[in-house]
């Protein structure tokens, strides 16, 4: 688990690689950073260019709810990681939980937005061009959380079943920095929809 060393012994220096983990979700930021990037510039080009409503201003309320329970657990998984390095498999499951269900909460109020969009609203991905950019960027944001959630799911089955332990921490640090990742994009999701585009 540990980084790679190699000796240069004619040299008289070690280079310590770092963890192929780390390397591994790096890249997946910066790849998904640059995909996201194409969808908020698509946003933020097509608004006002609907020809037909509903439009951003009269359809949309700010998710503040949502917000604060996601990026609360950018805190929580934190504390969990702490948690898991001091040894506290106790309290690391608390904060996992904890995590995991502040990320259902988004969902679950990602979905009812969707849902009174859809049914209320009458704005779907073919409505317009709002619509198209909007379930686009949020649906795209969407996905990547609920995959984070079924991450968290299973680690948190693995911690009840009393797999998880101090040698998992490289892995679930891994993890959180995708969880962060996440958290962030929101941030940038939230300016554009909710601030810029209305």
């Amino acid at each position: 688990m540990s980084a790679a060393t190699i000796n240069a012994p004619a040299a008289g220096w070690k280079l310590t690689m770092p963890y192929k983990g780390k390397v591994g979700v790096l890249a997946l930021i910066l790849t998904e950073s640059a995909f996201f990037s194409i969808f908020v510039v698509a946003y933020i080009f097509y608004i006002g260019k609907s020809l037909t409503g509903p439009y951003p201003k009269d359809v949309l309320s700010m998710p503040i709810i949502n917000t604060i329970c996601l990026l609360s657990s950018s805190i929580t998984i934190v504390l969990a990681v702490r948690a898991l390095e001091a040894g506290s498999i106790r309290s690391f499951g608390i904060w996992w939980l904890v995590t995991l269900g502040l990320g259902l909460e988004f969902m679950a109020g990602t979905a009812a937005e969707w849902h009174r969009l859809i049914y209320r609203e009458g704005l779907t991905i073919g409505t317009n061009l709002f619509g198209t950019t909007y379930y686009s960027l949020v649906g795209l944001h969407a996905l990547h959380v609920t995959v984070g959630l079924i991450l968290i799911l299973l680690v948190m089955v693995l911690t009840m079943l009393g797999y998880m332990n101090r040698n998992h921490l490289e892995r679930i640090d891994c993890f959180s920095w995708y969880w962060h990742f996440v958290d962030t994009v929101w941030v940038v999701v939230f300016i554009t929809v909710y601030v810029i585009g209305r």
